[in-house]
């Protein structure tokens, strides 16, 4: 089984605040992605602006621009996680993962690896196991509905990102090894 991780955050930088973090399972040659089995998570930004963490007024200012439901869910105070939970909850679901994808690991993974450094824990993943969405979109072409709701939703995005990768596979016939 795979992952697709998806985090949303205030800044584009390694040491960036997290706001939250999404993952779902999936075999990239199914056509089947469940959501109900997904991780998401809403971290603890306070406790990483305390941390260090960085913040960016371009990125709150983005944030300012979407639409009030999308900032609510990414910015509200209500059942945030602290951050040694946080590690330790997506630790047990990347748990038997082969291969961890993302919509561009330079920002997601580096992020993440930057967290897990701060925190002093090791990593859940190597370095061999990440793949790019990005990449492979900009090759095949991106099957993803442009207008689809919930963009910007950690664990709504990785469904859409996780269906298209999936369905690339089955175009461009890529089988097992």
């Amino acid at each position: 089984m795979d992952i697709m991780l998806d985090i949303e955050t205030l800044s584009t930088r390694p040491e960036s605040v997290m706001l939250t973090l999404g993952a779902v399972k999936f075999d990239p040659w199914s056509s089947d992605v469940d959501t109900d089995s997904g991780l998401y998570i809403r971290c603890n930004v306070d406790e990483q602006i305390v941390m260090g963490r960085h913040v960016q007024q371009d990125t709150v200012d983005w944030w300012g621009k979407q639409a009030e439901d999308v900032r609510e869910e990414a910015l509200g105070d209500h059942d945030r996680t602290d951050m040694n939970d946080t590690l330790a909850q997506l630790n047990r679901f990347l748990v038997g993962s082969n291969n961890i994808w993302c919509q561009g690991p330079a920002f997601d993974i580096v992020i993440l690896e930057n967290i897990y450094r701060q925190m002093e824990k090791p990593t859940p993943w190597q370095f061999w196991q990440v793949r790019d969405s990005r990449t492979l979109f900009g090759v095949h072409g991106d099957p993803r509905d442009k207008g689809a709701k919930g963009a910007h939703n950690a664990l709504i995005d990785c469904y859409y990102q996780a269906r298209a990768v999936q369905q690339i596979y089955k175009q461009q016939g890529i089988k097992k090894r």
